[in-house]
């Protein structure tokens, strides 16, 4: 983000506060409700994706992807909700610990790292698609930039995401296709 985009955001963000006092409409607020569920479930999937993973550096984006994506939208998502007099989901998952060596589960039992990789991926795509959707549904300025910094740095750890694949060779080599 620029000076110029920073202070653009905060030039809003004062203007929001004083003159924009709307409650969540509904469409936010159900946006907010589904990415609180998705991202509740999509950390206690990871946790458990954490724990099969070998690689270090899968390790080490699976671990960002918990605590840097899903639990701080997820938190945000509901301070935004809960400020606006919302319902949260009342569900909530198991929280794993995250084992940094290898736990012992049987090959035919366990992930593979490329296929972590694929569903974190799948999983990046998935969320991206919600948060864009959430996004275009919004009025709210706060609401509209807790979507646009989730979604700016999920394309960033995407990115980062695809590299380790490529560098791992996880992904599949398509022949091109000639005419």
């Amino acid at each position: 983000m620029t000076v110029m985009d920073k202070i653009n955001a905060q030039s809003r963000t004062i203007m929001n506060a004083i003159f924009d006092k709307e409650p969540l409409n509904y469409l936010e607020a159900a946006g907010l409700y589904g990415i609180v569920a998705q991202g509740r479930f999509n950390t206690a999937m990871l946790q458990v994706m954490y724990n099969h993973a070998h690689d270090p550096e899968l390790k080490s984006l699976l671990k960002e992807a918990i605590k840097h994506h899903s639990e701080i939208t997820v938190e945000e998502a509901e301070d935004k909700l809960i400020d606006s007099d919302g319902h949260t989901p009342a569900f909530r998952f198991v929280k794993r610990n995250l084992h940094e060596s290898p736990v012992a589960i049987p090959d035919d039992a366990r992930m593979t790292d490329q296929e972590i990789a694929i569903a974190l991926g799948t999983m990046a795509k998935a969320s991206q698609t919600a948060i864009l959707a959430g996004l275009h549904n919004c009025y709210q300025l706060t609401v509209a930039q807790m979507y646009r910094k989730a979604l700016d740095d999920g394309l960033d750890f995407d990115y980062r995401l695809l590299q380790l694949m490529l560098d791992r060779g996880w992904l599949p080599h398509l022949n091109k296709i000639s005419h």
